[in-house]
């Protein structure tokens, strides 16, 4: 991944300018990985102007004494880091508040880690926060950051993990009237490929205009993560709480916007998918995916007013959604590889198998089609592939796509072993809808439009006015 370097300033001088301002106190908190954060400042010196108290408490039960046991009952949770905040600045705001200046503008940092351990793959991952006041006397705000950290090591994890908690505490005071540019210095300092900060939450009286859904693609903007994960609710999840031990059924669209025909082929892809043996509905996760990038990998610069629109409406729909830089599905199939060791399906239509059958697509590729295709049925991985008409008006599926004659045999082979599953549609009228025509009509004040989407997006779009729809005033 490309590094962004935002601030010019080291991490001592970030942890330094902090120190020398004793406008600017608080605590800092860490459990799981060592007090990484609170040395960095100790070791840029002063930090008796900015640390009122530092504190690691890595006993299950004392955590629990002093935090509470939240309802997940996990130790490396949002809900743990979001109690370890609110009781530090509380205690801050009591104990020393009175005694200090009235231009004091104080903070909680605090970050629950879960390291590498010894001899054991565990999932190396942290919630890091901080609660601040962004003016003296203010009501707080909160800014948290989930955290997959990369190093082979438990030392090198909690070195990065120090570096970027003297970017976040730094970016809250200095950078707060610019979130962007808050992610954007988060990695400051860390090498590319480090850390992976995968989920981002801006709360408070501060951040009140912030959505949160449309700052988290920042973070695939800045290079930051690949994907951002929402849930049907529109809240932002992490990836590995989403996939961990489920199936997953995706579906890749641009829906702008969501069609009948769209639903139709998640749909019937479910069907097929759920026919296999173990598939069930409390087991699977099934979600509409976005790419950002164009079919040679180059970002659309599509705004993120308009992706949080799509975004909604599938919600709305009750679909999880990814948005992600991916452009080749082997690249996707690897990304939910990271998560999940079971079933995963990819439901396509008859142009996307073709462009995977297309040898141009795998330019930059070492191995070619060869390469990609091994990438892309390696383990567990089906297709289920949504038929088309063809310029005549027949029905084709995907027993009648036309390979190269070198790729014949390979075509065969994944058909005839099911990696290549054709899935029916329901209504052969699906086929006069086409996403730009639609989004044609929205714009153009037309109001044939609606019978193409489902009765609750077309209620949606009007009443929000999403894709340029014009409310038809009031006289």
């Amino acid at each position: 991944m490309e590094h962004k370097n935002v601030s010019s300033r080291s991490t001592s001088q970030k942890a330094l300018r902090l120190n020398l301002d004793d406008k600017k106190y608080g605590t800092i908190v860490e459990i799981g990985a060592g007090q990484e954060v609170a040395r960095q400042f100790f070791l840029a010196g002063a930090a008796a102007g900015t640390i009122a108290k530092t504190m690691s408490a890595y006993d299950m039960k004392f955590s629990d004494a002093i935090y509470g046991v939240q309802n997940d009952g996990r130790y490396v949770s949002k809900a743990r880091v979001k109690a370890m905040m609110e009781q530090e600045l509380a205690l801050v705001l009591e104990r020393v508040s009175e005694g200090r200046s009235k231009s004091s503008r104080y903070f909680a940092y605090a970050a629950t880690v879960a390291a590498k351990s010894f001899n054991r793959d565990n999932e190396c991952h942290a919630w890091c926060g901080i609660r601040i006041q962004m003016y003296p006397g203010a009501e707080p705000s909160n800014i948290k950051v989930h955290v997959r950290m990369h190093d082979d090591n438990a030392e090198a994890q909690q070195q990065a993990l120090g570096i970027l908690g003297v970017n976040l505490i730094y970016a809250a005071y200095y950078y707060f009237e610019n979130p962007k540019m808050i992610i954007d210095s988060l990695t400051d300092s860390i090498k590319p490929g480090r850390i992976e900060i995968d989920s981002i939450e801006f709360i408070g009286p501060y951040f009140e205009d912030i959505d949160n859904r449309a700052i988290n693609l920042q973070l695939i903007r800045s290079w930051k993560t690949r994907a951002i994960m929402f849930k049907p609710d529109g809240s932002i999840s992490v990836p590995a709480e989403m996939l961990y031990k489920k199936n997953v059924l995706t579906i890749r669209g641009s829906f702008r916007p969501v069609t009948n025909l769209n639903v139709d082929m998640i749909e019937q892809g479910k069907k097929a998918f759920f026919a296999q043996s173990g598939i069930k509905e409390e087991n699977t996760i099934v979600i509409a995916e976005i790419s950002l990038n164009d079919a040679k990998g180059n970002d659309n610069h599509v705004p993120e007013k308009d992706l949080v629109e799509r975004v909604q409406l599938l919600n709305a729909l009750g679909y999880n959604v990814m948005i992600s830089d991916y452009t080749r599905y082997f690249s996707l199939r690897a990304y939910f590889r990271q998560y999940t060791k079971m079933e995963i399906g990819i439901v396509v239509g008859m142009i996307n198998l073709k462009q995977i059958f297309d040898e141009d697509s795998y330019r930059g590729v070492e191995g070619g089609i060869l390469e990609g295709f091994g990438k892309l049925f390696p383990d567990n991985t089906r297709m289920y592939i949504y038929p088309e008409l063809n310029a005549e008006g027949e029905l084709r599926d995907a027993s009648h796509l036309k390979v190269q004659e070198h790729l014949r045999f390979l075509y065969r082979h994944l058909v005839e072993n099911d990696f290549l599953y054709g899935i029916e549609t329901s209504d052969m009228a699906l086929f006069k809808i086409y996403s730009r025509d639609v989004l044609k009509k929205i714009k153009s004040g037309k109001s044939e439009w609606e019978s193409s989407v489902p009765k609750l997006v077309a209620q949606q779009i009007k009443d929000n006015g999403f894709f340029g729809f014009k409310k038809k005033r009031r006289t």
